[in-house]
């Protein structure tokens, strides 16, 4: 089972040029849709036999490369959290111009 890594900088990019499927979404549904996609990659990982195998595609190409799936594990947990702090700040960024 190829599971799907790698992909965050592929999106971002995708998401500034407007090519992805998030063009026509604000930035706040942009992240959160963002969110919800790496909260699923980390269920899907979590949820792996010890012994299965996890491939993590190369930015930018359709290869895909040989990974430690608890090492991919944790690095996917670091990016949900970052994404969750950056939805955070827009939340509080926009309460902060209403109150205005």
């Amino acid at each position: 089972m190829a599971a799907r890594r790698g992909e965050e900088e592929e999106e971002k990019k995708e998401e500034e040029e407007g090519d992805g499927d998030n063009a026509g979404l604000r930035p706040r549904d942009q992240l959160s849709r963002r969110i919800k996609e790496q909260k699923v990659i980390i269920d899907e990982l979590s949820n792996l036999k010890k012994n299965r195998k996890v491939y993590k595609q190369q930015p930018n190409s359709n290869i895909f490369f040989l990974a430690d799936r608890t090492e991919t594990l944790s690095q996917c947990k670091i990016v949900l959290d970052e994404l969750k702090k950056a939805h955070q700040e827009m939340e509080n960024s926009e309460k902060t111009k209403i109150k205005k």
